[in-house]
């Protein structure tokens, strides 16, 4: 339970980022990190359409530069996206500024891609961002705040990218940890791809019949 629902230490580390949505609606937010890849990123978007969800995309920058087709298929299908650094680097392994221009470097691309001029003194209209293994110096956190992102922290992560879970164990973590207003991470990754193909139309599903709605963060 200590990686599938964060600890209170990392919500006490990271106060003022998002870790859960409205717990007395029965919604839920999905979420899907480290894409767009072509193995992996045009199944989940197939799937997502089959049921009529949305979701939100935290995207590798580095992927986005070497798939940008895939990215715009992401786009084009109204998903949400979100910055998840340019080479989905950890915060404690990498001094700030570093972290920091990484985070930028990724944040020009998307916009670029989405075809609007980058200016940093205009983020804060809903741009989202979420740290590479939910981790960041105390710096980092406070300069991405700083500069007006959304940090998207997670209620649920399905571990679908461990090699030590069958997809059965990745949908029990599901249907065993999602609660009103849960932020739920699913990977769009060669890692967790295998298992999506078996488990994601059955978690998507299993949330339908218990009567959650799917929302996008505004």
């Amino acid at each position: 339970m200590f990686i599938e629902q964060p600890a209170r230490f990392l919500r006490w580390m990271y106060p003022r980022a998002t870790w859960r949505m409205d717990p007395s609606v029965k919604a839920v937010y999905l979420t899907f990190d480290d894409g767009p890849i072509p193995e992996a990123t045009p199944f989940v978007l197939e799937t997502l359409a089959r049921y009529g969800i949305r979701a939100t995309f935290f995207v590798v920058g580095d992927n986005v530069r070497k798939y940008p087709e895939v990215f715009r298929q992401v786009v084009a299908a109204g998903h949400r996206i979100g910055n998840h650094t340019f080479n989905h680097i950890g915060g404690f392994r990498w001094l700030s500024r570093n972290y920091l221009r990484n985070t930028k470097k990724a944040q020009e691309l998307i916009e670029n891609m989405l075809q609007r001029p980058y200016t940093p003194e205009k983020l804060g209209e809903g741009e989202l961002f979420r740290p590479p293994h939910g981790w960041m110096r105390p710096l980092q956190y406070q300069v991405i705040r700083r500069k007006k992102y959304r940090i998207i922290m997670w209620d649920v992560v399905t571990r679908d990218y461990s090699k030590w879970l069958t997809a059965e164990e990745v949908l029990e973590n599901v249907k065993r940890y999602t609660r009103n207003g849960s932020i739920i991470t699913f990977h769009d990754s060669l890692r967790s791809i295998e298992k999506l193909h078996k488990i994601l139309p059955a978690a998507l599903e299993w949330l339908i019949a218990q009567g959650y709605e799917f929302r996008v963060f505004d």
